[in-house]
């Protein structure tokens, strides 16, 4: 696996995640349970934002002199674009927590353990995809085009289910938990089980827990390959998925309101994983330039944003 980074590079790059980490758990310790307001989420997703873009930077100003000027403007390029779209595509692992979230009626000021919780995880188990991804594609050049076709598959599969509640009910991950699991009905503060050993119970905090973490994987599948269209350094796709990954919290609360008034956003999610599954597929024919793919990426995603606040949902076109 080819890569920019050195060793020092590595150490760095955790220790400046742990330590955002610690800051964030910390705040978090000393604010308590609560619920989150807009402002308070606002401002967090700007500071994820922030210190994404301070690393960007940092690392760009680091590659100077160390590589050709054009290469250090790639490398940075390759970052914010694939941070571009990790971080887009984190929006439908937001849909579908508020999903859960609602399905369950988990209160709101236990809404934060479970989100910090689902956010390390994520990290853990994308770091293993990861590192896995890197190894496959540089022994079979093969497998882009694997990852390629997937995509394309998964933003048709999108662009058709837009509009389509899934009936949790008929979760098949759900009803195995609820059949062989030992579960209380109620919640007990931000407790996952109680009593111990034959006697442990497991609380609904418990069961939503596991269900994003699965969430997670399975958006992983599709949102890894992509940021692979973009980069194949290990360095660049970790850490562009990590600080996409630790705004989520933040970024959850900040769109849980407003969820309804971007209603075309999962059609521009969509059409992203099918430019990015044609990129790949076309790789060995016509290499797309980065600064193009993050054009196209920014602009699929804003026109769907800015069309989500100009047409009203079909549901209120009666009501109007």
């Amino acid at each position: 696996m080819e890569t920019i980074a050195t060793p020092m590079m590595w150490v760095a790059f955790a220790a400046f995640v742990t330590a955002a980490l610690i800051v964030d758990l910390l705040v978090l310790r000393q604010n308590g349970p609560h619920k989150v307001s807009t402002r308070e989420a606002l401002i967090w997703s700007a500071c994820w934002i922030a210190l994404a873009l301070a690393f960007n930077l940092g690392l760009w100003w680091y590659l100077q002199g160390r590589m050709p000027d054009a290469d250090v403007n790639r490398i940075a390029l390759e970052f914010l674009t694939g941070y571009l779209v990790e971080k887009a595509l984190a929006v439908d692992n937001i849909f579908v927590f508020l999903m859960l979230f609602s399905y369950f009626a988990v209160p709101a000021q236990s809404q934060q353990r479970v989100l910090i919780l689902g956010v390390l995880g994520a990290i853990f188990l994308r770091a293993i995809m990861i590192f896995i991804g890197a190894a496959l594609i540089a022994k079979f050049h093969w497998v882009l085009y694997f990852f390629g076709a997937f995509l394309l598959l998964t933003g048709a599969k999108m662009l058709w289910a837009v509009g389509q509640e899934p009936d949790m009910d008929k979760n098949p991950i759900l009803r195995w938990i609820t059949a062989h699991v030992p579960l209380v009905r109620r919640y007990h503060g931000e407790a996952l089980w109680i009593g111990q050993g034959k006697r442990r119970k497991y609380t609904p905090l418990f069961v939503v827990l596991v269900m994003i973490a699965i969430t997670d994987v399975i958006f992983a599948v599709d949102s890894i390959p992509a940021i692979f269209a973009i980069t194949t350094d290990p360095f660049i796709v970790l850490t562009s998925n990590v600080f996409a990954v630790l705004g989520l919290r933040a970024l959850y609360f900040l769109l849980a309101g407003m969820a309804e008034k971007f209603h075309l956003l999962a059609y521009g999610l969509a059409l992203v994983l099918i430019f990015i599954g044609t990129k790949m597929l076309i790789v060995d024919v016509y290499k797309i330039p980065v600064m193009v793919s993050l054009g196209v990426v920014a602009f699929t995603l804003a026109s769907a944003m800015v069309l989500s606040l100009v047409i009203k949902p079909k549901e209120k076109l009666g009501d109007a």
